[in-house]
């Protein structure tokens, strides 16, 4: 039996930056087994914070205690005349991992994206065999599209 417990979601402010690093040092270990550069980490995340036009963090806590975290990216649609707000560095703590915190952190940036207004959809990209995360979005509304991304890194 699940206990219930209360997920409170908050801007995230400078005090979290340690936080949001270790985070998101753990989520590019456990989905890509990529070993992230902490003090360049460390810097994109408090760049983050240096410009709002960037976006902006949420901290999701249980009892006080960060317990996930969400970032907020911003990007331009010309067909929409509106912007798509980008769910990027979402990570939970293990021991908070199917308690909700994810959903409350979603159920956040859904509200905020509509008392803001001029936010046409919000989307988010999963490594497309993280099948636990795709189900976890999909309880969430969202459906996967048909576009394919493509990179080249530098």
């Amino acid at each position: 039996m699940k206990l219930l417990m209360e997920v409170a979601v908050r801007a995230a402010t400078l005090a979290d930056v340690k936080f949001l690093v270790e985070g998101n040092a753990r989520m590019a270990l456990e989905t890509e087994n990529l070993t992230l550069d902490r003090q360049r980490l460390r810097t994109g995340v408090e760049a983050v914070f240096a410009d709002a036009e960037r976006g902006f963090y949420l901290i999701a806590e249980v009892d006080g205690e960060p317990a996930g975290q969400m970032m907020i990216t911003y990007e331009w649609s010309d067909w929409r005349n509106a912007v798509f707000w980008w769910i990027q560095s979402v990570y939970t703590v293990p021991k908070m991992r199917g308690r909700g915190v994810f959903k409350a952190l979603y159920a956040a940036v859904e509200e905020m994206a509509e008392q803001r207004g001029g936010v046409c959809g919000l989307r988010l990209y999963v490594e497309a065999h993280n099948e636990a995360a795709q189900a976890t979005y999909r309880r969430c509304g969202m459906s996967e599209t048909v576009y394919r991304m493509f990179e080249k890194a530098r």
